[in-house]
Parts: C-alpha cells; structure tokens; sequence
C-alpha cells in the first residue's frame, strides 16, 4: 500500500522528499487561468552591510546573500549579483520544467541545468573603461539534462515553451521599464 497522498505525483528527484502536489498545481493553473491579466509586485529590500556585501531581505525570509568575489574586492561570501541573476534563470526554468512535467504526468528522474554567461566587467559599475561597451550579459547559455518518462522530443519541445513562458527568462529577452529614483 502506497502512503502517498492521492493529488500528489511523485518524481524521481524529489521522491521521498517533498513531492510537487498535483491537486494544488491544478488549482494554481485555474485560478490562473480565471484571471489572466493579474499582476503581482514582488518587493526586495536590500541593504549594503560592507564592502561589497548586501542582504537583501525578501517576503519574512532570511536574508538573501550577494557579495563580490576578492577579484572584484570583495569578501567572497555568496554570489555576486551577476551570478545571483544566473542562478534565479537556472530556478525559474527548473521550476517550469519540473511544473509542467508534473502535470503532464512525467516521472522526473533527474533534472540539472548548467548556466554560464559572459560579461564584460571593464567598466567596473561604471568606474573603470566606459568606452562604447554592451553592458550585461551578452551571451547566456543553458545545458539542460532533463531525464523524465517522456520521449526525447517532447522533453525538447517542453524546453522551449518553458523558456517562452519564464518570468526570468523574460526579463532577460526582452526591455523592461526601469523606475530608479532617490529615497
């Protein structure tokens, strides 16, 4: 006899642990769906603590960590915000996957994504050369071994409507309105 809950679908790499619950992904999906123009705001205080280190405080969690690395003078204590916004690419295309493999019934027996960037940091924020430079990101790339009960194509299709739906993804592709204004 299986101890599982009857809405909850169980994946290889989450199985025995906490299992993506169907029953509420289904009334995430309608709700929605119920209301396709919602819109949410997402608030993160951050907050410099020293050098190069800031916490950057998000819903009633611990702080999120971003620091630089000692080649950018910085304690090397977490992430530095370009590899922060690399890893919330990596997550938010994980969780798509792993969503939407979900409630196509797919058993995931593992999923791993590799992301890596280039960047050009000779500006320095904007203190060191700033000649005429792309500044950013100018090439992102993703490796993503997915391995699931589901056909090699429909894996690869599924990439790519995840991709296309990704709020981070988005905000990578495509200009956003950006507001920065003294306290």
């Amino acid at each position: 006899m299986s101890d599982t809950k009857p809405n909850v679908v169980l994946t290889g790499c989450l199985a025995g642990l906490e299992p993506i619950d169907k029953g509420g992904l289904d009334k995430l999906i309608a709700t929605a769906k119920s209301n396709p123009k919602a819109i949410r705001t997402l608030k993160c205080r951050t907050v410099a603590e020293k050098k190069f280190r800031h916490l950057n405080y998000i819903r009633d969690l611990p702080p999120y960590i971003v620091d630089e690395p000692p080649g950018l003078l910085g304690d090397d204590t977490a992430p530095n915000p370009s590899e922060a916004s690399l890893a919330a690419l990596g997550s938010c295309i994980a969780v798509g996957l792993h969503a939407n493999a979900v409630n196509r019934g797919w058993k995931v027996q593992k999923l791993e994504l590799q992301l890596e960037g280039d960047l050009n940091i000779t500006a320095v924020w904007g203190t060191g050369d700033v000649s005429e430079k792309p500044v950013g990101f100018t090439d992102v790339r993703i490796k993503v071994d997915m391995e699931c009960d589901a056909p090699k194509a429909d894996v690869d299709a599924l990439i790519n409507h995840v991709v296309k739906w990704s709020p981070v993804a988005n905000t990578f592709i495509r200009p956003v309105n950006l507001d920065v204004q003294p306290a």
